[in-house]
């Protein structure tokens, strides 16, 4: 099935935390499919949020309808939940449904420090990202899922870094993000408990290696020339854009056993396998199998085999 064909005519997703990164991914290819994206975050246009970045809600709202579907824009902090309720019942006095739920806030890329142990890490931003990491899933999902289960077959996408799998004999980068990025796989595995009974499914999705606007800012590159930072950074080269896991979504969102899935941690370059998109370059990169097989052991970089 081609990933232009409107297969979501009809349906509602909010995205939680689309500005920028994978949230805007997702928001885009939702919309590809034919989808009304909600599309929440704190940056918006004159009032940037503490990454002072350029992204913006509204920019994200802006690329959802020209690929196709109806980007609305609202601003929203997730970790406010009078902001959360409201955002829930605007979508619900517009639209009166919501099949697609995406957790995919996370806000914490200034906050946690590589390889800083507990007692070491600044105390004030290692419990802030564990508020932004997760407490702002458990807000969000409160307020949302009753809405979304209103009508059956509705998808909750919590994202996160790491499979289940992965992340389960592996110390990510630090306790407290290490701590976040399995909370939110657990939050999937407990909310498919809750919802696969009641007619609604719920995964964790990771990317892999993700080109987002930030990656690309810290290596020096855009994505039209990614491949120069394969001098100082030759692992690289399994990276993916924001779009590729947004397929990944959109090709949940579209299928009509998706419950096979409930309870289920995914990563964007198993799902291409299973459901035939790519990554914008018509590559599928497996980042998780190849960090396992070459990266982590130490092998040369060379993505052969793996996208």
């Amino acid at each position: 099935m081609a990933e232009s064909q409107h297969t979501l005519d009809g349906k509602v997703a909010l995205v939680a935390g689309a500005t920028r990164g994978a949230g805007r991914g997702i928001a885009v290819q939702l919309g590809a499919r034919g989808a009304t994206v909600y599309v929440s975050g704190r940056s918006t246009r004159g009032k940037p949020s503490e990454y002072g970045r350029p992204e913006t809600i509204e920019e994200t709202a802006e690329l959802v309808t020209a690929a196709g579907g109806r980007g609305i824009p609202v601003v929203a902090d997730h970790l406010v939940p009078d902001e959360v309720e409201a955002l829930v019942g605007r979508i619900d006095g517009e639209q009166g449904r919501l099949d697609v739920l995406v957790n995919d806030i996370w806000g914490g890329e200034l906050l946690f420090e590589w390889d800083s142990t507990v007692w070491e890490h600044d105390l004030d931003k290692g419990l802030r990202l564990m508020r932004l990491a997760v407490e702002t899933h458990a807000v969000t999902s409160h307020f949302a899922l009753p809405l979304l289960l209103r009508e059956p077959g509705g998808l909750v996408v919590e994202m996160t870094d790491g499979t289940t799998e992965y992340n389960a004999s592996r110390y990510r980068v630090s306790f407290f993000y290490d701590i976040a990025k399995s909370s939110v796989l657990r939050m999937a595995f407990a909310l498919g408990h809750e919802l696969g009974p009641r007619g609604a499914t719920a995964v964790a999705l990771t990317p892999g290696w993700l080109r987002s606007e930030m990656m690309l800012d810290t290596f020096g590159v855009a994505e039209e020339n990614w491949r120069d930072a394969l001098a100082t950074v030759p692992h690289f080269c399994i990276s993916e854009t924001p779009s590729y896991v947004g397929r990944a979504v959109a090709a949940l969102a579209a299928d009509p056993d998706v419950a096979r899935w409930n309870g289920q941690s995914l990563s964007s370059g198993q799902l291409a396998r299973v459901y035939g998109f790519t990554d914008l370059d018509g590559s599928r990169p497996d980042a998780w199998r190849y960090m396992v097989e070459v990266q982590d052991p130490g092998r040369p970089a060379d993505a052969t085999g793996y996208r």
